[in-house]
């Protein structure tokens, strides 16, 4: 897959943005949460992303996958390259990372509330 393609995918599924942070790395988010990252400022490019724990495992034995810098012990790795993996195989993965931070992540559906502020009660000092 290239990055038009890697694009393409991940703003294909529901609620999900894109967003360019730490200089070259284009996030994308599903309720502000990051489900994969674009490495944009290398070539060839890279692309690091959530996976369940055994796939880590296996993933990590391939070559050109490793954990993904401070985030391996989340279970994300980083593919050196784009065609490290079949595209096929990048995008069940890519769906994957989705569906788990989707889980968790807090997604408006609807126009928002504002918030009702409840008054503190302040405790009256005793004159001495």
């Amino acid at each position: 897959m290239d990055v038009a393609a890697i694009r393409q995918f991940c703003l294909s599924f529901p609620h999900a943005t894109e967003n360019l942070q730490w200089e070259d790395e284009l996030c994308f988010k599903v309720g502000r949460k990051i489900f994969a990252v674009l490495g944009l400022d290398s070539l060839p490019q890279r692309l690091c992303f959530k996976c369940t724990a055994e796939r880590f495992a296996e993933l990590c034995e391939h070559e050109d996958i490793r954990p993904a810098p401070y985030l391996g012990r989340y279970q994300w790795v980083i593919l050196d390259r784009l065609d490290a993996l079949p595209d096929d195989a990048v995008e069940d993965l890519i769906r994957q990372s989705y569906q788990m931070v989707r889980s968790k992540a807090r997604i408006k559906t609807g126009p928002s509330k504002p918030r009702e502020r409840t008054a503190k009660k302040r405790k009256k000092l005793k004159p001495s």
